[in-house]
């Protein structure tokens, strides 16, 4: 007898929440679905509304037995680990026993952004939980291959193919280093790459440099060996609304390893704006 799938959208689920519009829509998509989710919300950095009247623990970075012993006694089998977070700094990691030995493995061996995660969803899987990808439950934000060229009314020049592709030369020569998702170019110049500080405030950095002429783009992918199943490269409305307030004039994304949330609004708002969002795919 061929057995049945079991249907993954009523198993519970817990969601590692940064900051953002991803984290909101995937509750939201949850509570359509009448799925049950758990909430680890992170002191300092997940957004104090999302959790309200929602099952969640509060924690501060290093409690890992905490948050084991939580999502154990919840029966999650599943992880979505969404929306922004910042490094925290030495101060602001509170290690409980688990922690600490979880904290050591980390700091002994990662470095950059991806490796730190890579390393820390090879420890949950260890513990037994499945790493997911937050479009493998929101099944419209993938940008996906067939998203490529030209998304709206406004399409790149000359120019600013040429920013493009400096762009992604750039992102590429850094992704071994595991430094940044993100660059702005202008005329071939560097206006910024992405650290700690996260893409918009790279975004409003960037506008304080601009030159005069032609404007500044945003090259936004996926490192080389990244993980598909967290940090994947997203863009928003909030997105073009900054790009906007720094006077650039264009986005390219990566088909098939992006996100791109409220894709209507988004490409509406970029139109309004003047602003083209291009989609490359890459080998």
């Amino acid at each position: 007898m061929q057995q049945v799938p079991e249907d993954s959208s009523k198993k519970p689920l817990a969601l590692f929440a940064g900051s953002g519009d991803l984290p909101r829509l995937l509750v939201k998509s949850c509570e359509k679905q009448a799925r049950p989710l758990y909430i680890l919300a992170f002191q300092g950095q997940t957004e104090s509304d999302l959790v309200e009247g929602r099952p969640h623990l509060w924690v501060h970075f290093g409690e890992v037995g905490k948050c084991l012993k939580y999502l154990k006694s919840n029966a999650v089998q599943e992880i979505v680990l969404a929306g922004g977070m910042t490094r925290p700094s030495l101060s602001e990691i509170r290690p409980d026993l688990k922690g600490a030995l979880w904290l050591a493995k980390l700091s002994a061996k990662a470095l950059g952004d991806d490796s730190f995660l890579k390393l820390l969803i090879q420890m949950m899987e260890a513990e037994g939980f499945k790493i997911v990808g937050a479009d493998q439950i929101l099944q419209d934000v993938l940008a996906t291959k067939e998203t490529l060229g030209t998304l709206g009314s406004v399409s790149p020049d000359a120019i600013a193919r040429s920013d493009i592709a400096r762009g992604l030369e750039i992102l590429k020569a850094l992704s071994s280093a595991d430094v940044g998702q993100a660059v702005v170019i202008q005329q071939g110049l560097v206006l910024g790459v992405e650290a700690i500080e996260g893409t918009d405030a790279l975004i409003k950095r960037a506008g304080e440099h601009a030159r005069p002429g032609e404007k500044g783009i945003l090259v936004k992918i996926a490192k080389t060996s990244q993980d598909n199943r967290a940090d994947l490269p997203t863009i928003g409305p909030e997105t073009i609304k900054n790009l906007a307030k720094a006077g650039l004039r264009g986005v390219v994304i990566e088909a098939g390893r992006s996100l791109l949330l409220h894709r209507e609004e988004t490409i509406r708002l970029a139109d309004e704006a003047g602003i083209f969002i291009e989609g490359v795919l890459l080998s």
